[in-house]
């Protein structure tokens, strides 16, 4: 299952690769008084919200069918993820087109944890040996797929395409 988890937060990435060549760039329909509107903000939130509840149910498969003990960091970036899911399907849900006000910030702070956490994993002594648990260190890898895939890797993969995609819709309502 961890094979299937790195190859989807590859995937993220080709689409955060191809949602940056694109940019700001996209179709356009006319309205009746001509003015332009534009298509398919609420279509990126709907995947913004696929994304984030598919990594929560990922993060829940790990912890309490594959029991695999989270350590401090990866609770911390639950913290950003849990309630970006939600806030996103209520933003969905009630068509909130400033939805992403309130989704960035979560994104960014995930992605920030997240990249901190997948670099002690490569750097053990960049935090010292009392802030994380010895049941549950911060630098093991549970998962190393492809030589560099881990699970914080996995996680802000998912935070940066999310956030991609909220700042898209944003410029497209």
């Amino acid at each position: 299952m961890l094979r299937l988890f790195a190859v989807a937060a590859l995937a993220c990435n080709v689409a955060t690769l191809g949602l940056a060549a694109v940019g700001r760039r996209g179709e356009r329909g006319v309205t009746s008084s001509g003015r332009g509107v534009a298509v398919g903000a609420r279509a990126h939130v709907g995947v913004a919200v696929l994304l984030a509840v598919g990594a929560t149910l990922g993060s829940l498969y790990l912890s309490e069918i594959a029991h695999l003990e989270p350590c401090r960091w990866c609770w911390f970036q639950r913290i950003a993820m849990y309630p970006l899911a939600l806030v996103l399907v209520i933003g969905l849900i009630f068509r909130d087109r400033t939805v992403y006000r309130y989704g960035l910030p979560m994104c960014l702070a995930g992605a920030a944890m997240s990249a901190w956490h997948y670099l002690l994993q490569h750097f053990p002594d960049l935090e010292g040996a009392t802030t994380c648990s010895i049941t549950s260190p911060c630098a093991v890898r549970y998962a190393w797929e492809f030589g560099f895939v881990s699970i914080p890797y996995m996680a802000g993969s998912v935070f940066v395409l999310v956030g991609a995609l909220l700042i898209l819709s944003r410029h497209r309502h």
